[in-house]
């Protein structure tokens, strides 16, 4: 184990593995996962600023909205698509190798588990790698929808190093003179591919994420407070076939008192744990 372990914490690891031993895991993840890769959390520790999320109502019904949301992510792309995975991304993917993992459901739209290695990956709130038209449904990569920004909007100025908000964003000072991208096979307006707060989950894509779950006979959750809806009917499933819960978060979650066990601290050292310890 990494010699930062404190011996507590150490015993609140082992007692974890316990539960865990023998067993086929899905795992669970949320913000906390991904603030050591530098992304923000919206709560806790790691966390920005607050500001409230942009809601898809918003996004929808307003063209300024969607200035603010575009210009704002076009700042921040380029830190954010070069974040890089951490280690309890590459712990999750090494128990997945190892045949120990039934793969991972994650709440995160940066990718990272798939940078890490992972196969089995349900990213349950999207994917902000991909954006879709409004109007056609074409789909495009970030990329292409990033360069089209640059060549409707020559006079900004994107900084190299910026301090993302939790969404991968930056907060502009202005949205004046921004060009908003546009599909480019029938000009609608644009929206990625990310449930948005105030949006429903794709049936379809939370039944691959009960599939998931049900191939696996423990559920490990990481890095999610469980305020988000979404997981936390992912962790009632669990509760239903009564398989062992071990929650890794930094700060109490919603299902705490459900759990198997429970380990207050970062994900960075707790996965990479745990993972020595069930390899």
């Amino acid at each position: 184990m990494n010699s930062s372990i404190t011996p507590p914490l150490r015993a609140q690891i082992e007692a974890a593995a316990e539960h865990l031993a023998g067993r086929t895991i899905a795992f669970l993840t949320g913000a906390g996962l991904s603030t050591d890769s530098g992304i923000p959390a919206y709560r806790g520790t790691g966390s920005a600023p607050r500001r409230a999320p942009m809601t898809v109502q918003t996004f929808l019904g307003s063209e300024q909205a969607q200035r603010r949301y575009w210009l704002g992510g076009h700042l921040g792309w380029r830190s954010f698509r070069t974040a890089a995975p951490n280690p309890g991304h590459r712990a999750i993917a090494d128990l997945e190798r190892a045949g120990r993992s039934a793969g991972v459901i994650t709440q995160n739209v940066d990718g990272l588990h798939l940078g890490a290695g992972s196969a089995r990956v349900v990213e349950l709130h999207g994917t902000m790698r991909v954006v879709g038209c409004l109007r056609c449904g074409q789909s495009f990569s970030r990329d292409a929808v990033a360069a089209q920004i640059d060549a409707r909007n020559p006079w900004l100025d994107v900084p190299d190093e910026v301090l993302l908000g939790p969404d991968g964003d930056v907060r502009p000072e202005t949205t004046d003179g921004f060009a908003l991208p546009v599909c480019t096979v029938c000009e609608g307006r644009l929206k990625p591919d990310v449930v948005f707060f105030g949006e429903f989950i794709p049936s379809e894509r939370f039944a691959t994420a009960e599939s998931l779950l049900r191939s696996g006979d423990a559920l490990v959750v990481a890095g999610s407070s469980l305020v988000v809806n979404s997981g936390l009917r992912i962790v009632e499933r669990a509760r239903r076939r009564e398989i062992p819960l071990v929650i890794v978060n930094l700060e109490p979650t919603r299902a705490d008192a459900w759990a198997s066990a429970t380990v207050a601290a970062s994900t960075s050292d707790v996965l990479p744990a745990l993972q020595e310890l069930l390899t």
